[in-house]
């Protein structure tokens, strides 16, 4: 599939962050039976979890979607960016999964967010059959700060730096791949070099001064391979918060790669806008990301 770049407007829209609230018809489920490795204790806090949007009963399997949540490494916008999110995804037909992952604020620095958005996948692909769902076709989207988990799940495809996984917590579910087949990257934290980053986000993740290691592993853009998924990206050329250069580097890193990309930078809207229709026309997002999942093979099509 060709790369390429489509270029939008829309108008402003600020970002805030909500409690998740899930209706009846879902269910959550934690990552890890027992307790999660690296956690300190067994808080709410301490419990990385899914929330599971299936779609009605479909005859064929279905492509899924782990969600992650933005909010700058210290919250989770599990509302607009997650709940909203999951129930629109559900009416096309695609199964969504919205991301409960710990928080550095809780003590949970890299690895332990990377390590949880991994495990969501593996639970996802392990659990595919029982679900209805497509093991070919299980992609991850993230949000501000939860598209920098994303990206970094879909580049960081080898070992831990340093492994939070004890021997005696790996599973079956830890044998199967965490390779997300595509992402859906809005508004996404990228890199974590001090010119294009957002420092909240950098500060709480890696801590206030990190080896510049770990601070060039990290900044996902400098991360890509042939073997990064393809991508869809979303920002608006007016957000303060995350700079679009972002999107933008990623985009070329993409393209360099040559990995499948669309990206899609609007004129107005801000940070945080999800799809809330006072933001106009990059409320839309969703819609033309619809469209290449369509063109990708990803929707609801025939399985690969």
């Amino acid at each position: 599939m060709k790369s390429m770049i489509i270029i939008s407007c829309c108008l402003f829209a600020a970002s805030v962050s909500d409690q998740q609230r899930a209706p009846e018809d879902v269910s959550t489920i934690p990552l890890w039976r027992d307790r999660a490795p690296g956690a300190t204790g067994d808080r709410d806090i301490d419990i990385p979890m899914i929330t599971v949007y299936l779609p009605s009963a479909s005859q064929k399997p279905m492509p899924a979607v782990v969600i992650c949540p933005g909010g700058g490494y210290v919250r989770l916008a599990a509302d607009h960016e997650g709940k909203v999110i999951a129930e629109w995804l559900r009416e096309k037909g695609i199964a969504a999964f919205v991301l409960k992952y710990r928080l550095p604020v809780n003590g949970y620095r890299h690895p332990i967010p990377l390590l949880d958005a991994r495990r969501a996948i593996q639970q996802v692909r392990f659990r595919a059959e029982e679900w209805n769902i497509d093991p070919d076709r299980i992609g991850i989207m993230g949000f501000s700060a939860g598209g920098h988990l994303a990206s970094t799940s879909g580049t960081h495809l080898g070992a831990f730096f340093f492994d939070p996984v004890e021997p005696g917590q790996i599973d079956a579910v830890s044998e199967i791949s965490f390779r997300p087949d595509f992402m859906v990257l809005v508004y996404p934290v990228i890199s974590m070099q001090d010119e294009i980053t957002h420092k909240g986000s950098k500060n709480n993740l890696l801590g206030t001064n990190p080896p510049a290691e770990l601070v060039n592993r990290l900044s996902n853009e400098s991360q890509i391979t042939k073997e990064t998924p393809p991508t869809f990206l979303v920002h608006a050329n007016d957000d303060k918060s995350v700079l679009p250069e972002n999107s933008i580097r990623f985009y070329e890193g993409l393209r360099k790669a040559g990995v499948p990309a669309e990206m899609h930078i609007y004129l107005k809207g801000g940070h945080g806008f999800g799809t809330r229709p006072s933001a106009g026309p990059a409320a839309k997002w969703l819609e033309q990301c619809f469209e290449w999942m369509k063109q990708a093979g990803i929707d609801q099509s025939p399985s690969k």
